[in-house]
Order: structure tokens, then C-alpha cells, then sequence
């Protein structure tokens, strides 16, 4: 009987150490055909049937040669080697003979996916669907290996995924040196929090707090991050914005939810998702009562609102589910 190496095809010429007292003490090194460079290991092709004592290398965890192996010695893969298939697979879709769609794209016209993607993440993590999850993370996934290796290709300045990956690790060695240095105590999350910053405005050399926070991010989730950079810093909350206009009002909601510890941003959505799935109750009562499914009137539409909440879903009226100090 033969012992099978069963290696990994992702990480390409790397020999399980558990393999090495079965290569010395092998009768003969053969490998499948699928292996590339079979040469390079010592070993010979496989015809038939492996003798006593031989070591059969292989990446075809299905070959027939493994199932009759009397031991299988696997190439252990770390946490994250899929990654390389998706990278391979990103290169493969962008290089010539790939996909033209793929090969027009640009960092400009991605902006649009970038942000339909993270939100489409967004709602599946409100929505706890964890299939949904885990298949958005990939599309967000997908993001940042296109804009890589768009990048990569940039006659000026080219970056790559592992550039990518190298500065976030870089990035997140620095800003926890309690973790990997050992040099300094952090015993909270807040703590953490403030030291996060600290780290990256000595880092950035920034002149203010509220420098690097992105400005293009939707209104109320500005307001909010506006209002707890300057409240690190000590800005008091009299000399936030207010005033009759609607800027203002919106603005001092946020600030004073997010001063209140709650998240401005996700308590308006919730409540635009409540009243929208009213909305389609109301509108599907309407048309099971034998009326119109796009009520025309307010009577109307008070009529269908009425039979949604009679069925005990009291969500189209005002709800809230996190009451602000006044």
C-alpha cells in the first residue's frame, strides 16, 4: 500500500512537514498528471497501480489513488487561502481573453457597485439573514480585489492586493500596540476607541478632529460622526448647529441621539423600513378588500392603513424605538 501527499494547489510548492519521513523512507516518488512540474519534487509519473512503500504526490483530493492510499497526508491551509482563488479568478476575468465587461471597468464607474454593494450588506445584517450575509461579504469582497487590481494596472502609480493587505496589516499592528507590542494597557472598548484615534491623528498628522471623516457618507450618519469626533475632543454641545432651518433641526436630532448614545442613522432607517413594508400591507389590503391597490385619496388610504393596524401591526404610525432625552 502507498501513502497519497495530497498537496494544495493554492499554495503550489509547499510539502506538508508530516510528509518528510515518508519521502526518506520511500520506495519510489511518483505523482498524478495533474501535478505541474513533477520533476521539480523528484518524483516520476504514476502508471497503474504505486508500488509497496511508494509515495504518490498529488492536488486531486479526488484521484482514485487517494481513496486506496493505506495513509493520506494533507497540506494544511491557513485561515484565508480561498483568498487566493479569488484573486486568481479576479486576474483571470480582467486579463485578455477574460471578460470585456470586466476589462472596461475603471475606479470611476465601480463607485457606483461599491456603494450598492455595502448597502446591500447593510440590510442583510439588519435583516439577520445570514445567508444573505455571507454571500453580500463576498460581493463587497469582490470590490476591493477589482479596484486592486485595476489598480495593479496603472501605468504611474500601480498598487496591488498585496499592497492592499500589507498596508491593513501594517495599519492594524500600529493602532494595537497593547496587542502585538505589549507596551501599553488598553482594558476597555472605549478605551481602545479613543486610543484609535489618538494613534491615527498622530499617524496622519491631522490638524483637526473632524479631518479624514468622509463627507460623501448620507447625511444623518455625517451629522452623527461630526458630532462624536468634536465630543472626543471636548467640543461642547451648545456650540453644535442649531436654528430654525431644517439642516439645523436634522442636524441637532442627530447630534442629540448619537451625545444620547444611539445610532441616528440606523433608528431612520428602521423606521423608513417600517413604514415602507406598511405601506405595502396597506396597499395589499386594499386590493384583497376588492379596492384599488394604489389608493387614489386620503380616505382611501386611511381605510387600507386601518385594516393593516386592525391585524394588530401598529407600524405605520409613530413608533419609536429609542426615546431621546429631552
Amino acid at each position: 500500500m502507498a501513502t497519497v501527499v495530497l498537496l494544495s494547489a493554492r499554495l503550489g510548492a509547499v510539502l506538508p512537514a508530516a510528509a518528510v519521513p515518508a519521502l526518506r523512507s520511500a520506495t519510489a516518488v511518483l505523482a498524478t498528471a495533474e501535478l505541474a512540474d513533477p520533476a521539480a519534487w523528484g518524483a516520476g509519473p504514476l502508471v497503474g497501480d504505486p508500488p509497496a512503500g511508494a509515495v504518490v504526490l498529488t492536488t486531486d483530493a479526488a484521484h482514485p489513488v487517494v481513496a486506496a492510499a493505506e495513509v493520506v497526508i494533507a497540506t494544511p491551509e491557513p485561515a484565508g487561502a480561498a483568498l487566493l482563488d479569488a484573486v486568481a479568478v479576479m486576474d483571470r476575468l480582467r486579463s485578455p481573453g477574460g471578460c470585456p465587461w470586466d476589462a472596461e471597468q475603471t475606479h470611476a464607474s465601480l463607485l457606483q457597485y461599491l456603494v450598492e454593494e455595502a448597502y446591500e450588506l447593510y440590510e442583510a445584517v439588519e435583516d439577520g439573514d445570514r445567508p444573505a450575509m455571507r454571500e453580500e461579504l463576498g460581493d463587497v469582497l469582490l470590490q476591493v480585489l477589482f479596484h486592486a487590481r485595476v489598480a495593479a494596472e496603472d501605468a504611474t502609480d500601480p498598487f496591488d492586493v498585496d499592497a492592499v493587505a500589507g498596508d491593513l496589516v501594517a495599519k492594524l499592528v500600529g493602532r494595537h500596540p497593547h496587542v502585538f507590542a505589549g507596551s501599553e494597557t488598553v482594558d476597555t472598548a472605549e478605551r481602545q476607541q479613543h486610543r484609535w484615534e489618538e494613534l491615527k491623528r498622530a499617524e496622519k498628522q491631522r490638524e483637526s478632529s473632524v479631518d479624514g471623516v468622509p463627507l460623501g457618507q448620507p447625511a444623518v450618519a455625517l451629522a452623527a460622526k461630526l458630532t462624536s469626533r468634536t465630543a472626543r475632543a471636548g467640543f461642547p454641545a451648545d456650540l453644535l448647529p442649531t436654528g430654525p432651518g431644517v439642516g439645523e433641526e436634522l442636524f441637532a436630532l442627530a447630534a442629540r441621539a448619537k451625545l444620547a448614545g444611539v445610532d441616528p442613522e440606523a433608528e431612520l432607517r428602521a423606521a423608513a423600513r417600517r413604514f415602507a413594508e406598511h405601506v405595502r400591507r396597506a396597499q395589499r389590503a386594499a386590493a384583497a378588500s376588492g379596492a384599488d391597490a394604489q389608493p387614489q385619496d386620503g380616505d382611501a388610504w386611511r381605510a387600507a392603513w386601518d385594516a393593516v393596524e386592525a391585524d394588530g401591526d401598529g407600524a405605520g404610525r409613530a413608533q419609536a424605538s429609542s426615546a431621546l432625552p429631552q
